[in-house]
């Protein structure tokens, strides 16, 4: 199975930049950096992906409309680009996400359809026969993935001494993207998974050399919504390839890292986006000075919010 290269992702960086802020490195203690991507348009780094993919579409493809699955973040981001290039967008939604990410992604212009989470992903793909749209994965797409790479180029572009990435995995998008340009660009350094321990399928499944499924409603228990999907056949060719290791986080160490994320960093952080910290925090003294944490969103329930600041 082909990988993404760098030069895709490179190519991506060029096409993304009109609309993609790039993110600073902040410094969040003596041994930890962050990539705050949770300062994006749409609160996470799913734009990256979503708009590339767009992008690469021909004028033909778009005027069809698109359709995506999302627990929230990538359904927000495609229907910030498709408002972008001005082409419909219906994106279907488990009913357990959070209301602020559904209200987020209809006031981007987008038509949400409601759906059990087991039943998300079948029912974009009968919107794409009814519709003659083209789906628009979280995940499973190498323009998805060439997208969400430039997040690990502008790390290693910004701290070209880096030594560990840690990246949070859900479908494993991001992570394969990020492990594709680290890998290229600093080859010594390390790339570490980081998943909530409720949701744990992409490390049993590097455990085991095959992809392991967990079914949907034991991958629903943890906080972190937006790391509740599971690899594809694409993104776990990447993890055994280029990701070093896996670690996960309890719930609440991820519950810790929010706190700390807003007390030293002042940064409003969802669980999903908090779990690279909470695997610093978890495991202190493991990492080397020269570690990078992703911070992969801030899309949170107000009430849920408050609820974790309060401990």
């Amino acid at each position: 199975m082909a990988l993404v290269t760098i030069s895709d992702i490179r190519a991506a960086a060029g096409l993304i930049a009109p609309v993609v802020v790039r993110t600073p490195l902040l410094r969040f203690d003596d041994r930890l950096s962050l990539k705050p991507e949770s300062l994006q348009p749409v609160g996470a780094f799913k734009i990256r992906g979503a708009y590339h993919a767009l992008a690469r579409l021909s004028d033909a493809r778009r005027a069809r409309g698109v359709v995506a699955y999302s627990s929230g973040n990538h359904a927000q981001a495609v229907a910030f680009a498709a408002r972008e290039f001005g082409v419909p967008a219906v994106i279907v939604v488990p009913e357990n996400a959070p209301e602020v990410k559904v209200a987020a992604t209809r006031a981007w212009g987008a038509e949400v359809v409601l759906v059990p989470m087991a039943r998300r992903e079948s029912r974009a793909h009968e919107l794409v026969e009814e519709r003659g749209a083209t789906l628009i994965p979280p995940f499973d797409h190498v323009d998805v993935i060439a997208g969400q790479g430039t997040v690990g180029l502008e790390v290693v572009e910004d701290a070209p001494a880096v030594e560990v990435v840690l990246v949070p995995v859900s479908g494993g998008g991001l992570v394969s993207g990020v492990a594709a340009a680290v890998k290229a660009v600093r080859p010594a350094a390390r790339v570490v998974g980081v998943e909530p321990a409720l949701a744990a399928d992409a490390a049993a499944s590097l455990r085991a050399g095959a992809l392991v499924r967990w079914p949907a409603a034991d991958r629903e228990r943890t906080s972190a919504d937006g790391l509740r999907a599971e690899p594809s056949e694409l993104t776990f060719a990447h993890i055994r390839a280029l990701v070093d290791e896996f670690v996960t986080v309890t719930e609440e160490e991820i519950a810790e890292a929010v706190r700390q994320l807003a007390r030293r960093s002042r940064l409003v952080v969802e669980p999903s986006g908090a779990v690279a910290v909470a695997a610093h925090l978890a495991h202190a003294g493991r990492w080397p000075e020269r570690t990078v944490a992703v911070v992969t969103g801030g899309n949170v329930d107000p009430a849920a919010y408050l609820r974790l600041l309060a401990g």
